[in-house]
C-alpha cells in the first residue's frame, strides 16, 4: 500500500469513529404502537455506504448521516432516529427467513435494529460465550475498537469475544463479516488477519498482507469474498485457496498465492487494495477502489470503469449485486449508482 492511501485511511478510521457519529444519534424510541411510515422524499441523501435488496424486491439504502431509505420501486421513504432508529448511521442491512430487516451501527455505541415492516426495535444485547454456526443464524459487526461481535439467533442477540492468534496481544476490530459458501463464518480483521469460525474451531490467517502492521493497521481486511474456485479474496495483492489440515496433511489451513496484483496492471501500483468485491453471475470478480472507479477481473484480463460526477472521481465505498445480478454501488458523497451494462449511472427516480 502506497503512502496516500496509509494517509487516507488512517484520517478516514478518525474520521470513522468520531466525525460521522457527530449530531447523529436521538435515542427518540416512538412510545406508542402505532406504525412507522417513514418521510417520502424524492432522491436518496448523499451519503449511500450500503445496499439491500430484501425478498420482497424493495431496496434498502443505509447511509453514515441520514437513516436508511426504503424504495419499493416507486416511490422512496426515509427512515432516521425521528422514526425509531437509535442511531442516522447505517453500517449493515441484513434480513431474516420471516422478513425482518436488521440495521446495525457502531456509532455513538454498538446497535442492531429489527424492523418488523411496522416499528423499529433496538436488541438489547447479551454478554455470552455461546458460539455457534447455525444457519439461520444472523452475525453483526460490534462498533470499533472491540474484538466483538453479535451473533443473533431470533431470539437472543449473543455479544461474542473473539480470541486473539496466537502470539498477538494487539486489540484488534471486526471490519467485515462473510459467510462462505459451506457455512463457515469469517471475520475480516483491523490489523491482525482474518479468522475463520467453523462452528468448532478458529483458525486464523496473520500473514503480512492481511494484519498490515507494516502499515499500522492502515487498512485492515474490509471485505472477503469466495471465487468460483474456492479461493478467498481479503483486498490484497494474494488470494488464499482454503483447505483443512488432512487434506494438506499440515497444520495450515491455506496456501497463499500472488492473485493479480495491482488493479491497474502496474508493479508500482496505488491499486493493490480495495473496499469491496463482489462475484457476478457470471463469475467475473468487481472490486471497488476508493478514488479509481471500479475494476472487472474475468479471469484473464481487467477492465476499468471509472465512476465520475461532473468529469471527477468520486469516493466510492461499496458494490452490491441484487437478486436480478445488477450491480450497485455505495459513495461517500453522491448517492448510489447502478450498472447499466456499459458505465455505472447514479440512481434516481
Amino acid at each position: 500500500m502506497k503512502s496516500t492511501i496509509i494517509r487516507f485511511f488512517m484520517l478516514f478510521g478518525v474520521l470513522m469513529i468520531f466525525t460521522s457519529c457527530n449530531s447523529q444519534t436521538k435515542n427518540t424510541q416512538p412510545t406508542n404502537l402505532q406504525s412507522v411510515t417513514g418521510d417520502i422524499v424524492n432522491e436518496l441523501g448523499k451519503s449511500i455506504m450500503v445496499i439491500y435488496q430484501d425478498k420482497k424486491n424493495n431496496y434498502w439504502f443505509g447511509s453514515w448521516e441520514t437513516g436508511v431509505y426504503k424504495y419499493d420501486g416507486k416511490s422512496i421513504r426515509n427512515y432516521t432516529t425521528e422514526h425509531g432508529l437509535p442511531s442516522n448511521r447505517i453500517d449493515e442491512i441484513k434480513e431474516d427467513a420471516l422478513g425482518n430487516i436488521y440495521f446495525s451501527s457502531c456509532c455513538p455505541n454498538a446497535t442492531v435494529t429489527k424492523f418488523d415492516g411496522n416499528n423499529f426495535k433496538v436488541l438489547t444485547p447479551s454478554s455470552s460465550n455461546n458460539w455457534q454456526l447455525n444457519s439461520t443464524d444472523l452475525w453483526f459487526k460490534h462498533s470499533y475498537s472491540q474484538e466483538k461481535v453479535y451473533r443473533y439467533d431470533g431470539t437472543t442477540l449473543h455479544e461474542l469475544q473473539i480470541s486473539k492468534p496466537e502470539g498477538f496481544s494487539n486489540p484488534f476490530e471486526i471490519y467485515t463479516i462473510y459467510k462462505d459458501t459451506k457455512g463457515n463464518i469469517w471475520f475480516g480483521s483491523n490489523p491482525v488477519g482474518v479468522c475463520r469460525y467453523d462452528g468448532k474451531t478458529f483458525d486464523w490467517i496473520t500473514e503480512e498482507d492481511v494484519t498490515e502492521f507494516r502499515n499500522e493497521g492502515a487498512n485492515g481486511v474490509r471485505s472477503i469474498l469466495e471465487d468460483k474456485n474456492g479461493d478467498f479474496w481479503f483486498n490484497t495483492e494474494n488470494r488464499y485457496s482454503i483447505y483443512d489440515s488432512i487434506t494438506l496433511k499440515s497444520d495450515r489451513f491455506y496456501t497463499r498465492h500472488t492473485s493479480i496484483g495491482g488493479l491497474d496492471g502496474k508493479l508500482d501500483s496505488n491499486l493493490d487494495e480495495y473496499l469491496s468485491c463482489v462475484k457476478d453471475n457470471t463469475n467475473n470478480l468487481w472490486f471497488v477502489t476508493y478514488r479509481d472507479g471500479v475494476w472487472k477481473y474475468d479471469g484473464e484480463k481487467i477492465t476499468h470503469f471509472p465512476v465520475k460526477v461532473n468529469s471527477k472521481d468520486i469516493t466510492l465505498f461499496s458494490i452490491y449485486k441484487d437478486k436480478n445480478g445488477d450491480l450497485w454501488l455505495g459513495s461517500h458523497e453522491n448517492g448510489a449508482f447502478k450498472f447499466n451494462g456499459t458505465t455505472f449511472e447514479k440512481f434516481k427516480l
